[in-house]
């Protein structure tokens, strides 16, 4: 993870010298919060919130990038020495990672002196959109397999090392039971899985001798690659007479496929294992698989224990990425407090919502997700009483609800630069678990029409009505 400050767009340094220039930099609000979910689903998953943390305490100029920036001639000797001094004194709000979210509300909130709330904005959407996408690319994944057992297998295929990084982070927190990737094991605690590549078995005079060298090396985690040569006519036969060898001394085996038509191959090898009395012999597929081939598997009951899925795991898919954007909320009112602000735009989805804000989910009495609300920040939603919301832009929309219970989502992670102590944990193996969790818990709060993959149901966002009439009171003075 970089902690250069230059890790940034460049529009932002210009900027940061011009509220320097002018003396103008006290506190300001930004929110960071998504469009649309990605895939065309009814949800999304909030991930890459520990790495952020980690990076924004972290994050500074060092004598090289002040160096770099001196040489390019638009930055005053004074502006660089303020930058040389640079670090993130702010407060940082945002939901647990992990999270079940939904457009349109703010995931993070940061209150900071407007220069330093700018520099970090390229690295905060950075991080939190590409592992948002993944964590949710990941948990599709998963449902898609009927919560089955998925792998991690991009390395390979993902943008750059640093790429691999976060998307075998982030699809371990969507719903991946491991990776392949070897220093994401070591650096996340994920549980690393692997076996064999086609090379191996090809550098063995025949397959069944390919098998018993695996076999003899690692008696406790044979899985055999069988569609190297002819997966019906030599490679099951060859992985039932290794395993037959392996079941003699009181050990299981498990086989790949990495092509051809895994439906009507795994049902095959099925076959082919129960009649040779390997009822608990594993089958594993790979092979360019996606959510929807997925899912297509399993509502035809292709007999299939694990996913290896890689490149459409840890690259998007089809969804180059996800649509956050950070954007002012507050500025200051030159009494030393703050002031609302809201950006308007030709396309009305673009239309930010004002003010300092949180984010109240509201539950259903059998526990599940009703809708969020955002609400100013100092507005409480009390669970037990009857309240009435407002869509974020067509004004005749609206819905009474009485929460069985109301959670505040926003949470402090950052107060004066600082982490916030016992607020997030070290982003290692207990961290992520517990992100992972929330994940699974979130999709079982979620109701299934939301959760289908096709034209999902569209979850409520919704505003409180004082939060509305700022909004509106905004509308009429752009009227004018």
């Amino acid at each position: 993870m970089t902690t250069s400050a230059l890790f940034t767009d460049f529009y932002e340094l210009t900027m940061a010298q011009g509220y320097w220039k002018r003396g103008t930099n006290e506190t300001s609000v930004f929110d960071m919060f998504f469009r649309r979910n990605p895939f065309g689903g009814g949800y999304s998953v909030f991930a890459g919130l520990a790495p952020l943390v980690e990076a924004i305490v972290d994050f500074r100029f060092s004598e090289e990038d002040i160096a770099w920036l001196a040489g390019l001639g638009q930055f005053e000797k004074g502006f660089l020495d303020y930058l040389a001094t640079f670090r993130f004194t702010g407060d940082l709000w945002a939901m647990d990672e992990g999270t079940i979210v939904f457009p349109n509300e703010p995931l993070i909130r940061v209150h900071a002196p407007v220069i330093e709330a700018i520099i970090i904005e390229g690295m905060l959407l950075n991080i939190v959109n590409f592992q948002s996408l993944i964590a949710t690319k990941a948990a599709r994944v998963w449902l898609a397999s009927n919560r089955g057992k998925v792998l991690e297998f991009g390395l390979r295929r993902a943008q750059g090392w640093d790429g691999a990084m976060s998307a075998s982070r982030a699809a371990y927190i969507g719903g991946a039971s491991g990776t392949s990737n070897a220093l994401a094991g070591k650096r996340y605690g994920i549980p690393v899985m692997g076996t064999m590549a086609h090379s191996w078995v090809m550098s063995f005079p025949s397959e069944e001798e390919a098998f018993d060298a695996y076999a003899e090396l690692y008696p406790n985690r044979s899985v055999f690659l069988i569609d190297t040569y002819d997966t019906l006519e030599s490679g099951i036969r060859s992985a039932i007479s290794a395993g037959k060898r392996l079941a003699a001394r009181g050990k299981s085996f498990g086989v790949r496929l990495d092509s051809g038509d895994i439906q009507y191959l795994s049902s095959s090898v099925r076959e082919e294992l129960d009649r040779a009395g390997f009822a608990d012999a594993t089958i594993t597929v790979s092979n360019e698989l996606t959510e929807e081939i997925i899912e297509s598997l399993v509502l035809n009951g292709a007999p299939i224990d694990w996913w290896g899925v890689g490149t459409h795991m840890v690259t998007g898919g089809d969804e180059a990425a996800f649509t956050g954007v950070y954007k002012l909320a507050a500025r200051p009112d030159g009494k030393g407090g703050l002031e609302p602000t809201m950006k308007l735009s030709d396309n009305p989805d673009k239309t930010t919502n004002p003010g300092v804000k949180q984010v109240w989910r509201l539950y259903n009495p059998d526990g599940s997700f009703k809708a969020d609300v955002v609400t100013l920040d100092g507005e409480t939603v009390e669970a037990g009483s009857e309240r009435r919301f407002y869509h974020p832009s067509i004004d005749h929309m609206s819905f009474a609800f009485t929460p069985t219970k109301a959670e505040a989502l926003l949470k402090a992670r950052i107060s004066g630069g600082k982490s916030c102590e016992g607020c997030l944990a070290a982003d290692g193996a207990a961290h992520l678990a517990e992100s992972r969790t929330r994940v699974r818990e979130g999709l079982e709060r979620l109701d299934k029409s939301y959760r289908r993959m096709l034209n999902p149901h569209i979850y409520k966002v919704s505003l409180t009505a004082g939060l509305r009439k700022i909004k509106q009171d905004f509308l009429k003075i752009y009227e004018k």
